[in-house]
């Protein structure tokens, strides 16, 4: 292990309070203390902000942050002040004091962080500002905005990449939750990366169930869901501002913890109930999706859509601010075809590139609610990834996976019959009403009660008919026309034929969640902490918060709270092991927690978890995984086998290996080639070229061999030609 990252180590404990990094982290801190300019592609809640921060501790000089949220750069600077690190922004929200006392702060080089609005950087007075200091690291935040393939491309960003060129001695730090392979390759252009600097955290975030529903009573669907959720914290979006209006008034009416945030209401009342929402005052956000950019409250367990999001982006974006905390969160969208249909229109009045853009968007998320595969295949594969599990245990159709299904070809078949001899010119309602025998004024003028189908389906009720046309729509053996009319695809006439069989579960309209799927998808310290202890601590949180007039997760986040009320530390030493617990946290607040714990364990005759639990804990936090990893791969284990068991990239493992040298162990070399797939010759031309250029950087390499051989086998074998030297 290099000295920066054994420091940097140091400071994610001493500081953060955390034993480990996440995947990547280490690996993307190092290249940055090694001032080489990266692209950082990471799920909200991977922990992209620690990738600039802990550098930032590190260097001698100013680490500039480069975000259009203003709420998340107040939210930042926040949290970093209460790990006692010196931060300011720079905004148009600031009063002139607080914005003379920023300027101060950075000109007399005592603040390590300095987050900016794009506009407030492009200024003069900004750059000359700049221009005084000795700026180490340059990061741009929410790097997506670069791309006009992007879901959320903002002109101004693209100047971003000049701006950089004033600051030559800085390293260039790129970080964005949302890019799909194109927009990456269009960052990299802009920013002019290569290949060897990206790093691609994985884009599933395991600890989001995720549920799509059909919308039939969305109220009422709403309420089911929110019923066992009484006091948990989440965000309900809505397409309209009417839609988010009318839902927090009948919230309110049932009881509920909820404020509105849209774009109609005032700047004022938007931020009072942003502030009342982040700072745990109320429970409930309805918003559209104006709301969540930059909120980085921790403790959101669920994501609701009562309409449908325009892109697959969106959809992951907001289901994203849920569970950050690494807490298990729920994530439920009512999906209807009229939704589909008020997004076409809205596509439908823009122009060329724009529409075209915005029609593939819309067709995959589309794709995505229809699939009757795990969820993670879909939305993973969107974003150039594969998912390789075939059950994820977190989504509503693996769940439903061992459930049984009924066999629906025999209705299905009158159906596809009734869309026939309509020519498929009528909706579902006309064709449900023909099946039932139906006496409407539509059906008599329209001579459809002559129909062979005429009164046919009285089987089924209208409310199973329309979920049989939902189910059939979803697994495509009928389609919808202009104006809503139902027609049959290839598929169908399979059915016909007796060729195809329809299997599914008719209703799938109930979205609510049930505590024994919540049971067998959490942690044991998620489901075994002491509910009770967890709420007073909750309190107590709440309290030091408010006195404080800081959001309650910037004290400790609810993933702390629960080891707390798991394992019941009675003094600093034991508190120290907790997550998220530092010394710069342990001396603040370590005395009133253990306080509120010792008090609850006297009243309650509750003890302390043993000491071979307690040293249990410890083993395994502070177990090094290049370290498991590598004595993993030396008794036999594979590169794909290991980069699947601790569920990263074979690069994060090969890299993983090269720490493990690098504290002196040897590694068995045939396990290496095993993972190449250069030919003899190849592996042969790679090694002679590592030796005539050294085997530090790859580039070099890449560019002798015409570029010929991929960045990923030049890594393998970079691995073998070390541990064969060793």
């Amino acid at each position: 292990m290099s000295n920066k990252v054994a420091e940097a180590k140091k400071v994610l404990k001493d500081v953060f309070g955390y034993d480990s990094f996440r995947p990547l982290q280490e690996e993307i801190i190092e290249q940055v203390l090694n001032k080489r300019d990266t692209l950082v592609i990471m799920p909200t809640g991977g922990g992209k902000s620690l990738c600039y921060q802990i550098p930032a501790l590190m260097f001698d000089g100013l680490t500039v942050v480069v975000s259009p949220l203003i709420s998340l750069m107040k939210d930042q600077v926040e949290q970093m002040r209460e790990l006692d690190v010196p931060a300011v922004h720079l905004n148009s929200s600031l009063s002139p004091e607080a914005y003379g006392y920023s300027v101060r702060q950075v000109q007399q080089g005592k603040a390590k962080l300095l987050y900016l609005a794009p506009e407030t950087l492009m200024m003069e007075k900004t750059r000359k500002l700049l221009e005084q200091v000795k700026v180490d690291c340059f990061t741009i935040d929410e790097a997506h905005c670069i791309s006009e393939w992007g879901h959320d491309f903002r002109p101004e960003y693209r100047q971003l990449a000049e701006v950089k060129k004033d600051f030559p001695d800085a390293v260039g730090l790129a970080l964005t939750a949302t890019a799909t392979p194109r927009v990456r390759e269009d960052i990299k252009k802009t920013l002019e990366l290569q290949d060897e600097q990206e790093f691609i955290a994985s884009f599933d975030r395991k600890n989001l169930f995720m549920k799509i529903a059909d919308k039939k009573d969305p109220l009422n669907q709403v309420l089911d869901f929110l019923y066992t959720r009484k006091e948990q914290s989440g965000i309900i979006y809505c397409f309209s501002r009417r839609q988010v209006d009318e839902l927090t008034y009948e919230l309110e009416q049932e009881g509920y913890s909820v404020r509105a945030y849209h774009a109609g209401l005032s700047d004022r009342n938007r931020a009072i109930n942003q502030r009342a929402f982040i700072r745990d005052d109320v429970n409930i956000i309805v918003a559209t999706i104006a709301f969540g950019m930059g909120i980085n409250k921790s403790n959101v367990r669920f994501v609701m859509h009562y309409d449908m999001p325009q892109n697959i982006e969106s959809y992951y974006q907001q289901i994203g601010r849920a569970g950050r905390d690494g807490l298990r969160s729920d994530c439920v969208l009512l999906f209807s075809y009229s939704d589909i249909n008020k997004i076409k229109y809205f596509i439908n009045k823009k122009e060329g590139k724009e529409k075209d853009v915005a029609e593939r968007h819309l067709d995959a998320l589309v794709k995505f609610m229809e699939s009757r595969e795990c969820r993670r295949k879909p939305l993973l594969n969107y974003f150039g990834e594969d998912y390789e599990k075939e059950n994820c245990g977190m989504c509503d159709n693996c769940i439903a996976s061992g459930e049984a299904v009924e066999d629906l070809t025999a209705q299905a078949q009158k159906l596809i019959k009734v869309i026939q001899e309509v020519d498929g010119r009528w909706g579902a309602g006309q064709l449900v009403n023909i099946l039932r025998g139906s006496k409407a004024k539509k059906v008599l003028d329209e001579g459809h009660d002559q129909l062979e189908s005429y009164d046919s389906g009285r089987e089924f009720s209208k409310a199973e008919w329309e979920q049989l046309v939902r189910l059939m729509l979803r697994q495509n053996y009928i389609a919808k026309g202009e104006f809503s009319v139902l027609q049959l695809t290839e598929k169908a006439q399979e059915v016909m034929q007796g060729i195809e069989s329809v299997f599914g579960k008719l209703d799938r309209t109930d979205a609510s969640i049930g505590e024994d799927t919540v049971q067998r998808t959490s942690s044991e310290i998620e489901s075994g902490h002491n509910k009770e202890l967890f709420e007073v601590l909750r309190a107590k949180r709440k309290e030091l918060a408010d006195q404080k007039g800081i959001p309650p997760y910037n004290i400790f986040p609810d993933t702390t709270l629960m080891e707390m009320a798991f394992y019941l530390p009675q003094d600093k030493e034991g508190m120290l092991t907790l997550y998220g617990v530092g010394n710069a946290k342990l001396k603040k607040y370590g005395d009133v927690f253990i306080g509120a714990i010792k008090n609850y364990s006297k009243e309650h005759g509750v003890e302390e978890k043993t000491k071979s639990i307690r040293k249990k804990v410890k083993k395994q936090k502070s177990s090094e995984k290049h370290v498991v990893i590598g004595d993993s791969f030396n008794e036999g284990h594979s590169i794909d086998r290991l980069a699947e068991e601790h569920g990263v990239k074979d690069v994060t493992i090969l890299k993983h290996l090269q720490t493990y040298m690098e504290d002196g162990n040897q590694l068995r070399l045939e396990g290496i080639k095993e993972a190449s797939e250069l030919s003899t010759r190849q592996q042969d031309d790679v090694l002679k070229a590592f030796s005539e250029l050294g085997p530090e950087l790859l580039r070099p390499v890449y560019t002798k061999l015409d570029k010929k051989i991929s960045y990923g086998e030049l890594r393998i074998m970079q691995l073998y030609y070390l541990a064969d030297e060793d």
